[in-house]
């Protein structure tokens, strides 16, 4: 009897049972939706942001150092300390090594070139990685991955024999892709056709606009300027680009400060504070330190997305619950003969709030997992509009997990949407009811 009973109300009451799951439907579509991209929204906005440079530097600790002899600083301009291109790989054995997303390593040099009517012209020039691959890792890293904002007329260098030459150096030369730089013999006399003839011969195979002093500079493979420096397995400092977790109050703390079980919770956190302490860790005489402009704004954003989503989330579900108290309310009020013979009949108020929690219930799941559906597929729509807007095919944001969530706050929804209307039901008299109806 009871099945019967709940067969009929929605045979009977299609209209309103359609109207309370559509108000389900849409609510939950837009929680989905939201919950979705809050899951990937830190990957995303990571991406965005990354054009705008690295997360976290590290550089030599030597550097650090004053050298002052009577007053004056006597320190060379280049502090003469060095880290070891060798020890990067000791990043992918850091806590947050997966958090690592990329690595750029630098080597400004100074080099001599031969300039037109054989003038030698002093140019300053900046190894860097371009296509390069740490370890056994199957992603590629170096400063074109890096600095995706970089623009190129020809192509990166491939083998140490190629250079790009920053736009203003090559305006300034009359330089282009194709054309040849001329290095002098660091031992030659000066001014022989020794110099000229036997020192090295760079290629260009690119002109890069940078929007930055690098126009003004030759870019060269990181190999070819530790042999043209004579300093093998040297770099200058390292741009580091990490997924890392918004800066707050803990993640400021000094961690030499913190209790034993404090630390151990600062350490396990992905704040670029705790990834530049693990780097100092990895790699001997580095300092490693957070860029607090790319860091801030990246929290400042997500905080702000944040706060928008559980907004609206909120906004559907409570919209979504006025809308199936008022479909519930209207469909007891059509029931309440149903009802007081029901009463009248023996049932008890529990029986009776039973079958129409029933039906709610029923009406939640199906509505809910639909919703799932529905917002999975608006969360990729709009992943693939807002991040990337470049047309292309939305990437699938179906996540299992939430499915119960889902179908978890539509059952919410639906039992306090309808609870008031319920009430009111139970506590009308049978015999009031039945008058009414006769």
């Amino acid at each position: 009897m009871f099945f019967r009973l709940l067969m009929e109300s929605f045979l009977r009451q299609r209209r309103r049972k359609l109207l309370a799951g559509i108000a389900i439907l849409l609510g939950t579509t837009a929680v989905t939706a939201m919950l979705a991209l809050a899951t990937t929204i830190g990957d995303r906005v990571h991406k965005e942001l990354a054009v705008y440079g690295a997360n976290i530097i590290v550089y030599p600790k030597a550097d650090l150092l004053d050298v002052k002899v009577g007053g004056v600083d006597v320190k060379p301009a280049s502090g003469g300390a060095y880290l070891k291109e060798s020890d990067l790989a000791k990043l992918k054995t850091i806590f947050w090594a997966n958090n690592i997303t990329g690595i750029s390593p630098e080597l400004p040099i100074t080099m001599t070139m031969i300039a037109d009517g054989g003038v030698e012209r002093q140019v300053n020039a900046t190894g860097f990685w371009f296509d390069h691959q740490l370890g056994n890792e199957t992603t590629r890293t170096g400063a074109s991955q890096l600095h995706p904002t970089w623009k190129l007329v020809g192509r990166w260098p491939e083998d140490s024999s190629e250079v790009v030459i920053g736009s203003l150096l090559a305006h300034a030369l009359g330089k282009k892709p194709g054309d040849v730089v001329y290095l002098t013999l660091a031992n030659a006399p000066p001014n022989t056709h020794a110099r000229v003839a036997e020192g090295p011969i760079l290629r260009v195979v690119g002109v890069a606009d940078t929007a930055s002093p690098l126009d003004n500079q030759l870019l060269l493979p990181l190999a070819t300027a530790q042999q043209i420096n004579n300093t093998p397995d040297a770099i200058s400092r390292v741009e580091i680009s990490a997924r890392t977790k918004p800066e707050d109050a803990f993640a400021r703390k000094n961690p030499d400060s913190l209790s034993p079980k404090d630390h151990e919770i600062w350490y396990c956190r992905p704040y670029a504070n705790s990834i530049a302490y693990q780097i100092r860790e990895a790699m001997p005489g580095a300092q490693a330190e957070q860029v607090r402009r790319v860091e801030q704004s990246e929290g400042n954003v997500l905080k702000r997305i944040s706060g928008l989503m559980w907004l609206i989330s909120a906004a559907a579900l409570l919209a979504a619950g006025f809308a199936v108290s008022a479909a519930m309310a209207t469909a007891i009020l059509e029931r309440r003969g149903e009802i007081g013979l029901m009463r009248s009949l023996g049932a008890s108020k529990g029986a009776i709030a039973f079958l129409f929690y029933t039906e709610t219930g029923l009406l939640a799941v199906l509505s809910g997992s639909l919703g799932y559906l529905a917002g999975s597929g608006l969360a990729a729509w709009l992943g693939a509009r807002i991040f990337h807007g470049d047309g292309g095919a939305p990437e699938s944001v179906l996540i299992p997990v939430l499915l119960p969530v889902v179908v978890a706050l539509a059952l919410v929804v639906a039992v306090a949407g309808s609870t008031p209307s319920i009430r009111a039901a139970l506590r009308m008299e049978p015999s009031a009811i039945l008058r009414e109806d006769a």
